[in-house]
């Protein structure tokens, strides 16, 4: 008898249990071949997930200063200490 379940589509089709999974396999395939053969892709990807809101903070900053004009800064006397 066939029965319902819930499953996790990647971007590539696969299925998978978990949220978890099937976002780790996404973001193994954008960072692409890590280490001999790939063999860290999977780790680096874990890393990265569980690291976002850090990754995400510092990228938003950096997107920030992008957007900064040098020549309209502000300039200050600056002293030793």
């Amino acid at each position: 008898m066939a029965s319902q379940c819930v499953a996790f589509r990647d971007s590539k089709g696969g299925l998978h249990s978990s949220l978890e999974e099937a976002t780790l396999k996404d973001l193994a395939s954008v960072l692409g071949r890590v280490g001999d053969e790939g063999g860290m892709t999977a780790g680096v990807a874990k890393l990265v997930f569980e690291k976002r809101q850090e990754i995400e903070r510092i990228l938003g900053e950096h997107d920030q200063l992008v957007g900064v004009d040098p020549t309209r800064g502000k300039v200050e006397r600056l002293h030793a200490i």
